[in-house]
């Protein structure tokens, strides 16, 4: 269903790049043939369990085909109990067994119509996978009641009690199936899913067909609790609800919903981020009215919806809140596009709130807003004046956010995948992989998928990923960096490193766990480099990829030696200096990514709560962008989950954390110090980290929806009863320009938003329920437009070397630092300058101070370069369409940037530091 988007861009996955591996003749192209079986079903399975001791398994197998087990997929044939009996084999992690990475599972079904009678329950670390090149379809009996696909079952006779706690049903992907549910009989109350689930659980490519009957109560998914997630390409085909969902958070990309009572149920949310909606033809849209019209009731807490195409739906959003200057529910629509709508919002009392008809709503939110360091709400239940532009990085020719769906490769066949265990890599958990894992890669990226069985594969040195290759893990392989050489915390180094700083070219990896064992103080579990191909969107790109550190077995850090209160030394419950680095160069599109550090063990049947001690979670430093952070979240590090610095053209909806739980014992930033080679924030807000940061000149950075929570102070939840576990939780510097965050939520914190030291937005005054919810916040330096592109300084901290010997920079804990810049040689178009006096501008060498016009070099004081043409200041400026005052802006090749500054591609620079040699940033004395 998805296969035709990637067949296009297949002839440039490897491109940018200079030469291939060393066994490589030709580059990669698609290469199934028609009518074939796919190379799920065909090629030679290696995976393992490296750590499965289960009684009565001589050797686990990971993969399963269903018609192994007696599945016919005939449509006739009642496959439910062959279906079941291949997600069970081996002893795995059912009902019974809270949680467990010793039994992965990657479970097969071929074309064909499998005909079921009762519920399919994926266990925990659970895939089910359909063929990509013609999904199958699960087909629901006549009489069929329940959930078609039940992914956390009720236990029969156990008041309530469930398969899996909710919140920790991790680890589960359902792809490539047609679910149809509408023989069922229209009152049957069938449901296509069940899907009640947490973090690093995906939905991708599903369609769920139901009755159109308009007395139907057949729904397509229901969701009651749980701590998601990431869901995409989903379409829901008739229905009382297409979604009846709840859930603390999730994000949703490209659902369409046809001919449904309603599309989507909220039953209720902390924080939802719907991107890419269509819905036609559907009595209402979105009806979250559930709950009360007050804060202490208020069950939907906060809904984002971006990009969303309306058609013949009479309401689009049904909302409880029925009286203006009050709080009950954060609603953030952006770009909204109605054809033939009759109201945009209505409350629960009738009265309309948005108007319909045939027309697109540009941005339009209902609660609490703020801006800059004012710290009172302005209530608004109206179009937001002055919304918004976003910088065109981000978006696709139409406006809307850009956007890839993840793929199992339906287009290429099982010969031109090579394994990794074929090549002599063990992935046991026990030997020393590097050196097998980097000579397989040297010699078969860009010409083969670099395809990782299923194991463990125990690394001591960086690994490096060419840019250029294609990298596929079976059901999350893991790659487990330790040893001396990840162990100093004052000169860190990448155990996973993808390309080398300043490459360009397309890369993709999915479906891979990094990690780092016992003692990797010093461990960057996973350093992304690469940049997009030149001219392309997204093409360096990752689904469902995750780092987890401690908590199972093989980590060195469970509750044997790291049990929360137990006393226990620190070193060797420390797992890394930092989860994933996107590095200044490199740009990113990444969906479904979890960098978790463990506060329970998943490998015990209690689920112990345990203390493991990472430093930093995600830290983006793209300078120039664009990143695109789509369903991800980053939870227990000891300083910051997220932190954006220097960065720009951000994109990021849901983003969610949670503070590790042992804080303020210690407190952070222990058992790390704070490093201002990789811009550590500062902690004005006390001993604990903080869930974002926007640091130094960050410049664009979009946040479509948040959760950032606080549970705990040293495992004891008292403090949540005051809402004063932690002082703040987002911390954005003055310095940064052009910053929004939107349905944003809270648990746990005295203060949601500071600016600098300063805290600005209060928590008790956004009560939402057991949250608390701001609609959005902006800072006070905004401005500039869609072709607006500005950053006042590019920063490399934190790259390795392009050699194949990996460096590094050692830390430093000073309060500052001063920089030089020494001037330079360099060439510019063949002329040669000096840095020292003159600049390279669009190819043009123009005097310090000066800056080009189409070849003319001029002084913005006296002058402006308006749509390419020189007019004198005192005229209308314009860039791209966008007014600018000289003193404060010049147009540098069309580009709105800051005086003092240039433009080169898309970013703006700082003439001291860099030239521009065609359409990129070079160093000062590089030349072109």
């Amino acid at each position: 269903m998805l296969k035709t988007a990637f067949f296009a861009i297949a002839a440039s996955l490897i491109t940018s790049v200079n030469s291939l591996g060393t066994s490589c003749t030709a580059a990669l192209t698609p290469g199934a043939v028609a009518g074939q079986p796919s190379w799920m079903q065909t090629i030679t399975r290696r995976g393992s369990s490296a750590y499965n001791t289960s009684p009565g398994v001589a050797t686990y197998k990971p993969y399963r085909n269903v018609k192994d087990y007696g599945a016919k997929g005939d449509g006739v044939t009642d496959d439910t109990a062959a279906i079941n009996a291949a997600i069970a084999d081996q002893n795995r992690c059912g009902n019974g067994c809270a949680s467990s990475t010793l039994s992965p599972a990657i479970v097969f079904f071929p074309t064909g119509n499998y005909y079921v009678s009762g519920s399919i329950i994926p266990y925990y670390l659970t895939q089910l996978v359909g063929d990509a090149t013609n999904p199958p379809t699960i087909t629901a009996a006549a009489g069929f009641t329940g959930y078609l696909i039940d992914a956390d079952p009720y236990i029969p006779g156990g008041n309530g009690a469930q398969y899996w706690v909710n919140q920790n049903n991790f680890f589960k992907s359902i792809r490539h199936f047609k679910l149809d549910i509408s023989k069922t009989g229209v009152t049957s109350g069938a449901t296509g899913l069940h899907w009640q689930v947490a973090q690093a659980t995906t939905l991708v490519d599903i369609v769920v067909t139901m009755s159109t009957d308009p007395t139907t109560t057949q729904v397509g998914m229901f969701m009651e609790n749980g701590s998601g997630g990431f869901m995409s390409d989903l379409i829901f085909n008739g229905g009382k609800y297409g979604i009846n969902v709840g859930n603390q958070q999730f994000t949703v990309r490209n659902l369409t919903v046809n001919n449904a009572q309603t599309a989507v149920y909220a039953n209720w949310a902390w924080g939802w981020t719907y991107q890419g909606v269509n819905i036609n033809n559907c009595g209402i849209g979105f009806n979250i009215q559930e709950g009360g019209i007050n804060t202490a009731h208020q069950t939907v807490g906060s809904e984002v919806i971006i990009d969303a195409v309306v058609t013949n739906t009479p309401t689009f959003i049904l909302t409880s809140n029925s009286y203006n200057g009050t709080f009950a529910g954060s609603l953030l629509l952006d770009n909204i596009k109605f054809t033939s709508v009759t109201t945009g919002v209505k409350d629960s009392s009738g009265a309309t709130k948005l108007a319909g008809g045939t027309t697109t709503v540009r941005q339009w939110a209902q609660g609490n807003t703020y801006s800059g360091t004012g710290t009172t709400a302005t209530y608004v239940q109206a179009s937001i004046t002055s919304p918004a532009t976003k910088p065109t990085q981000l978006l696709t020719s139409t406006g809307n956010i850009y956007s890839r769906g993840r793929t199992d490769y339906p287009n290429y066949a099982a010969s031109q995948f090579a394994s990794v265990k074929a090549a002599g890599a063990k992935g046991d958990g026990v030997t020393d992989d590097t050196a097998a894992i980097q000579a397989f890669i040297n010699a078969n990226w860009g010409c083969k998928i670099l395809f990782f069985d299923a194991g463990t594969y125990y690394v001591t040195s960086t690994v490096t990923l060419p840019t250029g290759s294609i990298m596929v893990g079976e059901v999350w392989a893991t790659i487990i960096g330790g040893g001396s050489n990840f162990a100093n915390s004052a000169s860190p180094l990448p155990v996973f490193k993808v390309g080398n700083a300043g490459e360009k070219g397309a890369t993709e990896i999915s479906d891979i766990v990094f990690s780092a064992r016992s003692g990797s103080a010093g461990a960057i579990v996973l350093e992304w480099n690469t940049a997009d191909t030149a001219g392309k969107q997204a093409t360096a790109a990752a689904w469902d990829i995750h780092v987890r550190l401690g908590g199972f077995t093989g980590s060195g850090m469970q509750v044997s030696n790291c049990a929360k209160l137990s006393g226990h030394a620190t070193a060797p419950c420390t797992a890394a200096f930092m989860g994933l680095h996107i590095t200044s160069q490199a740009t990113a599109y990444l969906e479904g990514t979890w960098v978790w550090t463990a506060d329970h063990d998943l490998d015990d049947v209690n689920q112990s709560q345990i203390d493991v001690y990472t430093g930093r979670g995600i830290v983006t430093e793209s300078a120039a962008g664009p990143v695109w952070l789509i369903g991800t979240a980053s939870e227990h590090a000891a300083i910051v989950q997220y932190n954006f610095v220097n960065a720009q053209n951000v994109y990021a909806g849901f983003i969610q954390t949670e503070t590790a739980y042992y804080q303020p014992s210690p407190a952070a930033p222990a058992p790390f110090t704070l490093s201002t080679t990789y811009n550590d924030p500062t902690l004005t807000a006390g001993n604990f980290g903080w869930g974002s940061t926007v640091l130094g000149t960050s410049n664009f950075i979009f946040i479509y929806g948040g959760g950032h929570y606080n549970f705990f102070n040293n495992y004891d939840q008292t403090c949540l009863t005051t809402n004063n576990c932690q002082t703040s939780m987002i911390k954005v510097a003055s310095t940064a320009t052009n910053i929004y965050y939107y349905g944003l939520s809270t648990v746990g914190t005295t203060y949601m938003l500071s600016v600098d030291s300063t805290n600005v937005i209060s928590a008790a005054a956004n009560v939402n329920g057991f949250q608390d919810s701001f609609t959005y916040w902006k800072s006070s330096n905004t401005g500039g437009g869609q072709n607006s592109v500005t950053i006042t300084s590019i920063s490399t901290t934190g790259t390795t070397a392009s050699s194949s010997t990996t460096t590094s920079k050692a830390t430093t804990t000073t309060s500052s630092t001063t920089s030089t810049t020494t001037a330079a040689a360099g060439t510019c178009s063949g002329v040669a300058y000096s840095s020292s006096t003159s600049v390279c501008d669009n190819g043009k060498v123009c005097p310090i101070g000066q800056w080009a016009c189409n070849g003319t070099c001029y002084t913005p004081t006296s002058q402006c370069c308006s749509a390419g043409v020189l007019v004198a200041a005192t005229g209308t400026c314009t860039c791209s369409g966008q007014g600018f005052a000289s003193a404060s802006y010049v147009c540098d090749n069309l580009q709105l940037c800051p005086a003092g500054t240039y433009s080169c591609g898309g970013a703006c620079y700082s003439a001291t530091l860099y030239g521009c040699c065609n359409k990129a940033l070079t160093p000062v004395g590089q030349g072109c």
